[in-house]
């Protein structure tokens, strides 16, 4: 395998900015490449980019917190896929919400809208109604779960593909309401400490304040200089509604290593042939399958599959794959017929998030290591 294509590409992006730096990291059986390029901060001073960076993994947190903790209460007969939501909250079938499943939330065709700028009414709550600490507070995250109960439907459930922040934001209360634990706790005691993941983890802001905590700087690579924080964000979530929730939620929100990441694929590979019981062999399958149901979408269940032209996996990527990105330039394509994956960990939104170079980047990275694989 020679990946010097491959190397060359991501040195050519660094200098073009597509992002300060990033993390490569490609198994195919065993690990054949894992890199550290670029740099890991340019402001507010310059610092070498390390292959343990950890990442602000954006809409990763979907696929590896979220939708790994429903497997579980799935498999643990806890909640049935097409159960309605409002059996759980009952106030939440208004405005024509009623039939929404948490299938139609993990495939993105429950109909709610893709956003809301809910960040935006916490601020002014705070500032108008002077409440001290609001942002990033219990009281917050409550308030923007209230508020996805009372949203109106962009499209009647199951039909059209829309994806959703707000859908998994509401799956990150449903795993609250059921295990009794906050999001961090439950995927902290469940998933991550028994697979011995020392760097995938949400930052809890509200506890970082109350505590007077600082994250370890030097570890994590910086995100954006936020307009309205006046600071670069480092170790703090980049996800504006994220951090007005306290930063521990379904959407976004979680941090973390390509290494650890590797061995979080590799664990739910050997679920899905069959050759470890952590989840359910035939879950696994469901969930990674395309749903058909939902006309012309991609979407799996919490998980993305390539779409037939210019799909962020490449032109070469097989078909038969799932994956996932985050916005912050985070992204993992899985090779379910082959033992395949791929990690690519950036932070292209620093220093600034008006940067979208990366969009042409993934599908060419991504067939220069199919290429060099091949």
């Amino acid at each position: 395998m020679n990946f010097e294509v491959a190397e060359r590409a991501l040195d050519d992006a660094v200098g073009r900015r597509v992002f300060p730096g990033a993390v490569l990291l490609v198994r195919e059986g065993e690990q054949v490449y894992h890199r550290a390029c670029g740099n890991r901060s340019l402001d507010p001073e310059v610092a070498p980019m390390a292959v343990d960076t950890v990442f602000d993994l954006s809409s990763l947190t979907k696929p590896f917190a979220t939708t790994i903790a429903i497997q579980m209460l799935v498999a643990e007969g806890k909640l049935h896929l097409d159960d309605r939501v409002s059996r759980f909250f009952h106030n939440f079938g208004v405005y024509g919400k009623t039939h929404i499943t948490f299938r139609h939330l993990l495939n993105h065709s429950s109909g709610l809208p893709a956003w809301q700028p809910y960040y935006k009414e916490i601020i002014q709550s705070e500032r108008k109604g002077g409440k001290i600490n609001f942002i990033s507070s219990p009281g917050a995250k409550a308030y923007v779960y209230q508020s996805i109960h009372r949203e109106r439907l962009a499209a009647p459930p199951g039909t059209r593909a829309v994806y959703s922040d707000l859908g998994f934001i509401l799956l990150g209360e449903v795993i609250e309401e059921i295990s009794g634990m906050s999001l961090d706790r439950f995927c902290h005691q469940r998933i991550y400490r028994p697979l011995g993941l020392r760097s995938v983890a949400f930052v809890d802001l509200w506890l970082l304040r109350s505590r007077k905590l600082e994250p370890i700087a030097e570890m994590i690579a910086p995100t954006e200089r936020c307009p309205w924080r006046k600071k670069v964000l480092c170790g703090e979530v980049h996800d504006d509604n994220s951090y007005a929730m306290g930063g521990v939620t379904g959407h976004a929100g979680l941090f973390g290593s390509a290494r650890d990441l590797d061995t979080l694929v590799c664990r739910l590979r050997q679920c899905y042939r069959g050759t470890n019981e952590w989840l359910p062999r035939d879950l696994l399958r469901e969930f990674w399958t395309r749903d058909a149901s939902v006309p012309e979408s991609t979407w799996a269940l919490g998980w993305d599959t390539p779409s037939a032209h210019d799909s962020s996996a490449g032109a070469l990527f097989n078909r038969h794959a799932v994956g996932h990105l985050g916005f912050t330039g985070t992204s993992v394509w899985i090779d379910l017929d082959r033992d395949r994956h791929i990690i690519l960990l950036t932070n292209r939104v620093h220093p600034s998030r008006d940067n979208d170079a990366i969009r042409q980047f993934r599908p060419l990275i991504h067939d220069l290591i199919v290429k060099a694989l091949q």
